[in-house]
């Protein structure tokens, strides 16, 4: 776990937030949203290249990755989104470039449509927006949290494995598999699994997602062709909804479009956020 640390910390009403930020002292700040059930590990290619013209903030939402995982913890979106809006008045961000992948792009979305934060410009990468989202399994285990947590750690490191694996379409490296799947193991680490996709409440979406025609800066969508999680008529059906979106799609490319395409996500990112 060398190659990716998070070396600061945030106290938030919901637990210890680890963060960091990467480049430029006095670059225009970036800041990158994780998704579900991942952490800002799956971003570190890409805000190491950011990081050589722009101020990269990363953090790992409470609940995840190195961040505190606790019983009776709010991991919802609800919360994530006023942790969010917490963190950029910390970092002292009030206008802050935002790239926002999968259940992060909810985060997002919410922390700007309800907690009133702005953005100079927003990415959104196969991003949970609109109802429904999550893949069948996603679903299963939803309606069955109590059930699945029940599982021998042997099973359940069988069936993480097996989850985060179907979120690429050519194949993750296996040392990238295994750096994603360790923070869900134990006895700190399985609960949280479980918990985090009991607190996934399409709701959370729902009471947002007629809103989208309200934003007023520039947005891009990106989409790979090939994810099997949230298709990607998905994100076609989000750029329509917000005001002079534009949708970039990715070949080749499943829902961890950073480990699938990063050059290619890179490359989009940087186009966008330079104009």
């Amino acid at each position: 776990m060398r190659d990716w640390q998070l070396g600061k910390t945030y106290r938030s009403f919901s637990g210890q937030v680890c963060w960091d930020v990467l480049g430029k002292a006095h670059g225009e700040p970036v800041v990158l949203l994780h998704g579900t059930p991942f952490s800002s590990y799956v971003w570190r290619t890409i805000a190491r290249s950011l990081a050589r013209d722009y101020r990269v903030f990363v953090w790992d939402m409470p609940g995840y990755g190195a961040s505190e995982m606790a019983d009776g913890q709010d991991v919802s979106l609800a919360a994530q989104g006023r942790v969010f809006a917490d963190l950029l008045i910390h970092w002292g961000l009030a206008e802050a470039l935002v790239v926002a992948h999968d259940f992060g792009g909810a985060v997002a979305l919410r922390a700007h449509l309800l907690h009133g934060v702005r953005y100079r410009r927003l990415a959104l990468v196969d991003a949970v927006a609109l109802a429904p989202w999550g893949s069948p399994f996603f679903r299963l285990v939803r309606e069955h949290s109590d059930v699945f947590g029940q599982l021998p750690p042997r099973l359940h490191r069988a069936l993480v494995r097996e989850y985060i694996s179907s979120a690429s379409h050519p194949g993750l490296h296996q040392a990238t598999l295994d750096r994603l799947v360790e923070p869900w193991m134990g006895d700190t680490g399985q609960p949280a699994f479980y918990r985090q996709i009991a607190q996934a409440d399409e709701r959370y979406t729902d009471e947002i997602q007629d809103r989208y025609g309200t934003i007023d800066f520039p947005v891009l969508v990106c989409w790979g062709t090939d994810d099997a999680w949230i298709p990607v008529a998905r994100g076609r059906e989000l750029a329509s909804r917000i005001p002079g979106a534009r949708l970039a799609l990715i070949p080749e490319a499943g829902h961890l479009v950073q480990e699938d395409a990063p050059a290619e996500l890179t490359a989009a990112l940087i186009a966008f956020l330079r104009e």
